[in-house]
């Protein structure tokens, strides 16, 4: 899944203005200013869209870690270099402080019925025997239900509210 549009996506799901993006990249340690966080957030097809890389993107989920959970005392994660959507699932579920029934429960609000089983193969290292690689189409599910269960005023047939750029905020 294209890292711009998980960024826009938790954008829109948490309803955070510019000011907030910024300030949730420094709660990482790292330095954004609103032209680079605005480059990121812009449609693809712009031409001014700039890549979100893997660095920005765990960045921006260690600092909503910190912003939704408060920062932890010494010292912080360095942002990771190679990111998945295990990772990315991970982080989101530690940031919204979800348990195994919470993360089934938004997945079947998108219409993903997963078991308690099948959901911890996500979390589980590469390695082990029962692990599972987190598709798109899982992540991109989930970021769904959590758009349902945390605005619920959104229809699911709304016009794409993905595609709207950086916003006013």
């Amino acid at each position: 899944m294209n890292r711009n549009d998980i960024l826009r996506r938790i954008r829109y799901i948490f309803d955070f203005s510019n000011s907030d993006m910024i300030a949730i990249f420094e709660q990482a340690g790292q330095q954004m200013s609103r032209v680079q966080v605005i480059d990121l957030l812009r449609k693809d097809d712009d031409p001014a869209c700039k890549k979100c890389t893997d660095t920005d993107m765990a960045a921006f989920l260690n600092g909503l870690i910190n912003h939704k959970r408060g920062k932890k005392e010494g010292a912080q994660p360095e942002s990771e270099q190679t990111l998945t959507n295990n990772a990315i699932l991970k982080k989101l579920e530690i940031a919204v402080n979800f348990q195994a029934d919470d993360m089934v429960r938004v997945l079947s609000l998108a219409g993903l019925r997963i078991s308690k089983h099948e959901l911890s193969a996500f979390f589980r290292k590469p390695g082990h025997k029962h692990y599972r690689e987190c598709k798109d189409q899982v992540l991109r599910n989930f970021l769904k239900g959590l758009q349902l269960e945390l605005r619920p005023g959104t229809d699911n047939n709304s016009s794409d509210p993905w595609g709207k750029g950086p916003g006013k905020k």
